[in-house]
């Protein structure tokens, strides 16, 4: 986790929080549930995880972005709608 980043763990209408799960909405019952992260994801600095977002192993978050849903493994998170795949 780089500097400054956050994690949020309670959405702005305090409903429970839902993850994706096989591309389907899941409600979690939780209304604190922050984010899962994979075994060596990197998040850079200045990024925040919005409720209930995973984040895929070896995945890396460039700085400054702001993450919803799910993100595969090995990829690269350059901002909403722009995921590539790492080499």
């Amino acid at each position: 986790m780089g500097a400054g980043a956050v994690t949020s763990n309670v959405k702005g209408d305090k409903t429970p929080v839902t993850v994706m799960l096989n591309e389907k909405k899941v409600s979690t019952g939780l209304k604190k549930f922050g984010a899962i992260l994979g075994d060596g994801v990197e998040i850079g600095c200045g990024s925040v995880l919005n409720p209930g977002s995973i984040i895929g192993k070896d995945t890396q978050v460039y700085p400054l972005s702001m993450v919803r849903g799910f993100i595969p493994a090995k990829n690269i998170y350059k901002r909403q709608g722009e995921i590539v795949q790492k080499k």
